[in-house]
């Protein structure tokens, strides 16, 4: 696989606004009875283009939703959004998962399922049209739409990259 090209963010400085996007019991039977612990997958954002996911397993469910949240702070990365929709499409893998995201006009609203609308919701777009295509698991899903954001480049940096202007950036 690729090395991808992710700008990480420190979180000490940013307020984040926390999603749990699903709650997994897990059961281990043993002689003396059932054993059930639990997996939380957990998406952090500022709504205004830093995300990052993390998973918590813990023998309770708060516990397991704290670990999450302190390992998402761990994982942040940096997305650009304009004007409150993503730059251009965009497709992302995981494992099974695949998921295509594509700009929308303002006003659609978020038109997504429930692991991609909280990642979404989350880095602060308001306006998308996503489709979640292959695995449904919450977690490949939030994996491949944070690796679909992180792919995305904004029209100011390609414009300095290419040495050109911005008209010709969005002209062709």
């Amino acid at each position: 696989m690729a090395e991808l090209n992710i700008k990480r963010v420190k979180s000490s400085e940013i307020e984040f606004k926390d999603r749990l996007v699903h709650v997994n019991r897990v059961t281990k039977v043993t002689k003396g009875g059932r054993t059930f612990s639990f997996a939380a997958i957990v998406v952090v954002g500022n709504e205004n283009g830093v995300v990052g996911y993390g998973l918590g397993k813990a023998k309770e469910v708060t516990a397991a939703i704290a670990k999450g949240i302190d390992d998402a702070k761990k994982n942040l990365i940096k997305v650009p959004v304009l004007k409150g929709t993503v730059p251009h499409e965009q497709i992302g893998k995981y494992s099974g998962a695949k998921v295509f995201l594509k700009p929308a006009a303002p006003g659609t609203g978020v038109i997504a399922g429930g692991a991609m609308r909280a990642v979404l919701e989350s880095v602060g777009v308001t306006d998308v049209l996503a489709k979640s295509k292959g695995s449904s698991n919450p977690h490949s899903v939030v994996k491949a739409t944070v690796d679909a954001l992180s792919r995305m480049k904004d029209p100011y940096t390609i414009s300095r990259l290419r040495g050109i202007e911005m008209d010709r950036v969005f002209n062709g």
